[in-house]
């Protein structure tokens, strides 16, 4: 099947699921000999207005899993990028507990929106929430399967006659089922919905946290006021450059401290579907 131009399109509050993204969407440019565009759509300014592709177009489509899905406050922006046509591989990154329906969810989110996913992955990464689960990852075995994965993908696309025919297979759901829920030691449940990131005083008032939150939810004039909505993706924490923005809920640090206790082994190896 013809491409024309090979797409990067992620959403990657703390770069590792733009690492994944980029990784497979360079190295199938590099097969087909097309071009390599991106489409980072993590910051608000660049969810304005629906993207659209086209036939032609070859987009692999990356978002992070938020309890086990598509995060809730960005399922509605993914729902309107326009396909018209365009193949896509949907590409999930999760914190190694699991990925559930999230892959699904992308998928049928980017088959009703006009794309015809051809394949898909799932890639387990460093959590967004702690720096010492799955700590560096991606690393150099990730991606080296996503790059004999790009391999497998540019074959398939070459042999494709008809895309419309039946999307990938993945494992998951269908129709998706709720998020995953964290819970205490008792069984109970934590909600950390509510919960939003603090500032010490150490902050210098520079303004990057408001630039670089992937929602607009923190006030551009006082960084200690975040009056939006926060997804916990900790863009904030960890561009800060004095360490200013933190967490101290204790739901919060509880749920990480269990992500770290339950789910940081064995190390999960990244599932892929043709």
């Amino acid at each position: 099947m013809k491409i024309n131009t090979v797409w990067a399109a992620y959403f990657s509050a703390t770069d590792t699921t733009k690492t994944v993204v980029t990784q497979i969407a360079k190295e199938l440019a590099r097969h087909t000999g097309r071009p390599l565009e991106t489409f980072d759509f993590t910051l608000p300014q660049t969810r304005k207005t629906p993207k659209a592709f086209g036939p032609g177009d070859l987009v692999v489509f990356g978002t992070p899993v938020y309890a086990g899905r598509v995060p809730n406050l960005l399922i509605k922006y993914v729902a309107s990028v326009q396909g018209n046509g365009a193949l896509a591989v949907p590409v999930v990154c999760y914190g190694n507990r699991h990925y559930d329906d999230a892959l699904m969810e992308l998928r049928n989110t980017l088959r009703d929106g006009g794309f015809h996913p051809v394949a898909g992955a799932a890639f387990s990464c460093q959590h967004a929430f702690s720096p010492s689960q799955n700590a560096g990852r991606p690393d150099i075995s990730d991606l080296t399967i996503a790059a004999g994965f790009a391999y497998d993908v540019f074959q398939k696309v070459e042999g494709i006659a008809d895309p419309a025919a039946v999307p990938v297979a993945v494992p998951g759901n269908d129709p998706v089922g709720p998020y995953y829920t964290p819970r205490d030691r008792h069984g109970n449940p934590i909600n950390i919905l509510p919960v939003k990131p603090k500032t010490s005083d150490a902050c210098t008032q520079c303004g990057l946290c408001a630039q670089q939150c992937p929602l607009g939810a923190i006030d551009a004039e006082d960084a200690h006021q975040v009056p939006g909505k926060c997804m916990k993706c900790n863009r904030c924490v960890k561009h800060c450059p004095v360490g200013a923005k933190y967490f101290d809920d204790p739901n919060y640090l509880y749920h990480k401290s269990e992500l770290e206790d339950l789910y940081s082994w064995p190390r999960k190896t990244p599932e892929v579907f043709l």
